[in-house]
């Protein structure tokens, strides 16, 4: 797989031109060119809206589907109205909907026994439910927190366990020059500002991996 990512180089990967045509792609494009991913954090107005943010809803799975993945019906059945269901939902207590990456606050949440990771562990130790489900449903109850990671993105970074904590120290290196340029991009593409940074940096690089990722023995992102 190689070292991850240098800041350098992912910031040379948002700063090449194709960055901002494919986010316009991605969350702007209308009928048949849509990406139904781009409704993912907009959907019956997110997964961290006061009244729902710290329960599982049906919105939150119909979102997570929008990213190709499926959760089984025995364990949608557990978040909704089951003791699974239940168990997230204290995790997710302890999880203010407004901390981001990057931030001295966030640490304490995605480290070993913070609330992301109890709750991530709990999703992903269902029988049916794999990590990069986990994370994306988390990602939708947590957007500012939890990226959105899969296989193509792991592979886009060269990384591996532990990610949420390379991401969050990506974001704080040399004084979160990351955090400016995610920031200025969203501007210039006019997201919505449920979209928030981290998942631009997700599309970024999905949108430039996934046409070439390869299931087996893939060579990686190729470098701008």
């Amino acid at each position: 797989m190689g070292k991850p990512l240098s800041l350098n180089e992912i910031l040379a990967v948002l700063d090449d031109l194709r960055s901002t045509r494919d986010l316009n792609r991605y969350f702007l494009a209308t009928g048949a060119d849509a990406f139904t991913g781009g409704q993912f954090e907009l959907l019956g107005g997110g997964g961290d809206r006061p009244e729902t943010a710290n329960v599982v809803t049906a919105e939150d799975l119909v979102a997570v589907g929008l990213l190709s993945v499926r959760i089984h019906p025995r364990t949608v059945l557990d978040l909704l109205q089951g003791r699974l269901g239940e168990q997230v939902s204290a995790e997710l207590s302890g999880i203010p909907v407004d901390v981001d990456l990057g931030t001295e606050a966030a640490t304490r949440l995605i480290t070993d026994g913070g609330h992301a990771v109890e709750a991530w562990r709990l999703l992903r130790h269902t029988d049916d439910t794999g990590w990069v489900t986990a994370g994306k449903l988390l990602a939708r109850k947590r957007p500012r927190l939890v990226p959105v990671y899969d296989r193509v993105v792991r592979c886009a970074y060269r990384t591996g366990a532990g990610f949420w904590e390379w991401l969050h120290g990506k974001l704080q290196e040399d004084g979160g020059t990351l955090v400016e340029r995610l920031d200025a991009l969203h501007a210039e593409v006019g997201l919505p500002p449920a979209v928030q940074r981290i998942r631009v940096l997700d599309v970024v690089f999905w949108m430039r991996h996934h046409g070439e990722h390869l299931a087996a023995r893939c060579p990686g992102l190729r470098l701008p």
